[in-house]
């Protein structure tokens, strides 16, 4: 699955538009599609449907729990960033004020830690996936060790666990721009803010970690493609990939380095396109 090629409503500055810009709505309408050959790739492999009950952590802006909703699946989404939340509840639950929704099989959207995620009806989980790549930011794979150990116990014994990287840097156009991130980040090269190369088995490591066995992997292509500059760099500044540095640097500056960054990868007709590889791991509980 090629994402199209997306255009936001443009503005004259890059610099600009990402300084008046709702990120968590950037996400949502620019960059997240990006990541849906990965989601389509890992459900049509565990062949999600009518029996799937999917625990997604870090479920963001709800594109990949739509995907797997139209399948047939019963989703439940867990995150702790309110307005990617808020996007998702109008995606999945347009109708519903409400952040649960009824319990008869309607997605659940809900906000907090996995232990908040507990089934509505009691019946365990039996798919729970992770579709943030490690390497995002300082730390994070730290972190998903923690958030696994505490989501596995609302599945059922011997369920599907999916874990997320990037793959060989080399093989990702993506990289380069990144980078900046760490740079402008400032620092040791650990501690930096934003996005790092994902090593061969930083996957497994997790895995292991979080006391999961890994059962096998894949590889899907995830080219970033948009329209023009400037929904690139507003789609980029929108990832967890530069929180850190959004938050630490003026923003004027992080958008003229970001589209600077960008200008190899711009073709003739001013489309920005970046082919990237994403790494899954399929492991039990």
């Amino acid at each position: 699955m090629t994402p199209t090629l997306v255009r936001h409503h443009s503005c004259a500055d890059p610099a600009t538009s990402v300084e008046s810009g709702d990120r968590a709505r950037d996400w949502a309408e620019i960059q997240e599609r990006m990541l849906a050959p990965l989601y389509e790739a890992v459900y049509e492999r565990l062949e999600v449907g009518t029996g799937t009950r999917l625990l997604s952590l870090g479920c963001g802006s709800g594109l990949a729990l739509l995907i797997a909703a139209a399948r047939g699946a019963q989703v439940t989404g867990v995150d702790t960033d309110p307005e990617r939340l808020a996007l998702a509840r109008n995606l999945l639950l347009p109708d519903s004020g409400s952040g649960t929704g009824p319990a008869a099989g309607r997605p659940r959207v809900l906000e907090g830690d996995p232990p908040s995620a507990a089934p509505a009806d009691g019946t365990p989980y039996n798919l729970i996936t992770a579709f943030t790549p490690i390497g995002c930011s300082p730390g994070d794979g730290e972190r998903l060790v923690d958030t696994l150990r505490s989501a596995v116990p609302l599945a059922a014994r011997g369920s599907t666990v999916v874990l997320t990287g990037w793959g060989p840097p080399e093989r990702c156009a993506a990289t380069p721009v990144l980078r900046v991130a760490g740079r402008l980040g400032g620092g040791a090269p650990r501690r930096r803010g934003g996005w790092r190369p994902s090593g061969r088995d930083d996957l497994e490591e997790v895995a292991f970690r979080a006391g999961l066995n890994p059962d096998g992997s894949g590889r899907v292509a995830c080219p970033f493609g948009y329209a023009d500059l400037d929904s690139a760099v507003r789609g980029l500044l929108s990832t967890r990939f530069f929180d850190t540095v959004v938050r630490a640097t003026d923003r004027e500056r992080l958008a003229k380095v970001v589209a600077k960054a960008l200008h190899p990868h711009r073709r003739r007709d001013g489309t920005v396109w970046l082919p990237n590889v994403f790494r899954y791991l399929v492991c039990t509980t």
